[in-house]
């Protein structure tokens, strides 16, 4: 992927492709100068605030590939969405975001976060009002609250330029996130139909393909189609009770075992509690004991 300037938009690769733990940026070149999602390249970050200069810096949400370079702009402001602000404020806050409990996982967490992504609390200095436009002085943007993935996550439309940031509704195969405490599969889905209904001219993301200039209407039906896959495989698997153990070994969220033990044996149980919940609230699995089975 190459830099790319829309108009007043500089559309900035991430490491690695914007694969994680990466993710791509966007700068916007208004009067006052803006980051979104300071993840994507250390160099390139530091000679953006040395050159043209950084004001301040937007997060669409407070996922750990998106704040790993924030520590460049410690002396500038941050804005992103209420719900989502508390994760700034301090490990206690962010892994209580995250879902993760256990004593002894919350301090290996806290250690991968602070090793890894730079995590440093700091205050956020002014949350998004809901839907509203703001003026940068030469750019406007409207600010899209987009929920499911996080409960705070924002998408951001700059009219102009028909650039729509979708961020981690990413399009790519392997489909949708949707396990922290707060995260929600059916108000994901409904976030990703009305993302797809803006009269956007360019879709932005923020892994891998990075973005579209061809409406990705396919791309978006494939995405979506991930979850209900994930919900059959599940299904499958429970045609005899299985443990929530048995269920992170069968690894129908990444296929195979993954390095980061910690990480990725996170990411199967929290998306597959998801749609146990989702089940059970449609009365089709129960838990008796230890075990998830089918009603």
């Amino acid at each position: 992927m190459k830099e790319t300037r829309f108009g007043r938009i500089i559309f900035i690769p991430g490491q690695n492709n914007g694969r994680y733990p990466f993710c791509n940026s966007l700068y916007l070149e208004g009067d006052r100068r803006v980051v979104i999602d300071p993840g994507s390249d250390h160099a390139r970050l530091c000679s953006l605030k040395d050159d043209l200069g950084v004001d301040v810096v937007w997060l669409s949400h407070y996922h750990e590939d998106h704040f790993i370079f924030l520590d460049l702009f410690s002396d500038r402001e941050l804005w992103m969405a209420a719900p989502d602000a508390p994760a700034m404020t301090s490990m206690e806050h962010i892994l209580d975001l995250y879902g993760i409990y256990d004593v002894d996982d919350r301090k290996k967490w806290a250690s991968f976060m602070t090793e890894h992504f730079n995590y440093s609390p700091r205050n956020v200095n002014r949350t998004f009002i809901q839907e509203e436009t703001i003026d940068l002085g030469g750019v406007t943007v409207m600010t899209i609250p987009a929920p499911g993935h996080t409960a705070g996550n924002t998408a951001f439309y700059i009219p102009d330029e028909g650039v729509l940031f979708i961020g981690d509704y990413d399009l790519l195969p392997f489909g949708p996130w949707y396990g922290d405490r707060d995260s929600d599969i059916d108000l994901l889905i409904a976030s990703a139909h009305m993302l797809r209904d803006i009269p956007a001219r360019i879709w932005v993301t923020s892994h891998s393909a990075g973005f579209f200039t061809d409406d990705p209407a396919d791309l978006w039906d494939r995405f979506l189609s991930v979850i209900d896959r994930r919900e059959q495989d599940l299904l499958d698997f429970l045609s005899q009770p299985r443990t929530i153990q048995e269920i992170i070994d069968a690894r129908i969220v990444y296929k195979k075992p993954k390095e980061p033990k910690l990480f990725y044996d996170f990411g199967e149980q929290a998306i597959m509690t998801k749609h146990l919940d989702r089940l059970m609230n449609r009365g089709e699995v129960i838990m008796e004991e230890d075990r998830y089975r089918l009603v």
